[in-house]
């Protein structure tokens, strides 16, 4: 076998270079902002780009209102709505994925495009599309009302955040479990059911081990938009009662503008009012 290192260090190299600069410099402005200093006057964050002299107060104080301050309860909600809006999308979106895999044959592609192409569509859109069904004079809404059930879904109601987190995301947990089931091979399952295993140990023992990774892929790719989501609660809640910690940080990055905003609108006031003073006294 002849080895090459020179030609795979090369393909490797724009792929390092992209992670670089795109991951690993981010990471470190990010961790520069985070351990750097507060303008006294505008409250803006000033980073700090040298590592010895991060400071440490800030980001302890922070992580002392996550666990046992007023920020524990956002935090303990969100957990709460992301591990049920995942566990509600592994329901759905399994099953889809297994389907596509093992039994969509030649319609596998027309159903892999007809399960994408609505979710081309802007979030935003769609989540606004969900406002209209849900609010209570929507098709939804009046289509429950047949059935006795009359309720206001966005009244604050944690249920419909869940709901919208499951719809925003599921398909981007279908596309790496099919990718990863679509790769097995199917006669080892075959192999197990003739040794006696019945469907369920089969699936228990060999499927779902075999489709571990893809599983923890799928999970971590949709847990992580999830807990930074703001737009869900905003939009179909809007009450404090469902606040995700995405409102939070979306709360406080605008704080600090609006005050800036004002704190220079009444400074230019102030000046322009003593100019105006000393000009026609």
């Amino acid at each position: 076998m002849i080895k090459q290192p020179r030609l795979w260090t090369g393909l490797a190299l724009p792929g390092s270079v992209w992670l670089i600069a795109l991951f690993a410099v981010p990471f470190y402005a990010v961790a520069c902002v985070a351990f750097g200093a507060i303008d006294p006057i505008f409250r803006d964050a000033v980073p700090q780009w040298n590592p010895f002299n991060w400071n440490f107060v800030q980001a302890q104080e922070i992580l002392q209102s996550l666990t046992s301050g007023p920020l524990r309860g956002v935090i303990v909600r969100t957990i709460i709505y992301v591990v049920s809006a995942m566990s509600i999308s592994f329901m759905i979106g399994f099953p889809i994925a297994y389907f596509l895999a093992r039994h969509a044959g030649k319609r596998k592609l027309l159903m892999l495009v007809l399960i994408i192409v609505p979710f081309w569509v802007n979030y935003l859109m769609r989540m606004l599309a969900w406002v209209n069904l849900l609010s209570p004079s929507g098709l939804f809404s009046r289509f429950m009302s047949f059935f006795g059930i009359n309720y206001n879904w966005l009244d604050g109601s944690p249920i419909t955040v869940i709901l919208g987190l499951v719809y925003g995301y599921v398909p981007f947990l279908i596309l790496p479990l099919y990718a990863t089931l679509d790769r097995l091979d199917w006669r080892l399952i075959e192999a197990a059911r003739d040794l006696g295993a019945s469907s369920r140990d089969a699936f228990r023992l060999v499927t779902v081990p075999l489709a571990r990774a893809g599983l923890v892929a799928a999970g971590v790719l949709i847990a992580l938009p999830m807990f930074g989501d703001y737009y869900t609660n905003d939009l179909l809640s809007r009450s404090p009662s469902t606040e995700m910690l995405g409102n939070q940080i979306d709360f406080f990055l605008k704080v600090p503008r609006c005050s800036a905003t004002k704190s220079t609108s009444f400074s230019i006031r102030a000046r322009n009012h003593s100019v105006g003073r000393f000009w026609f006294s």
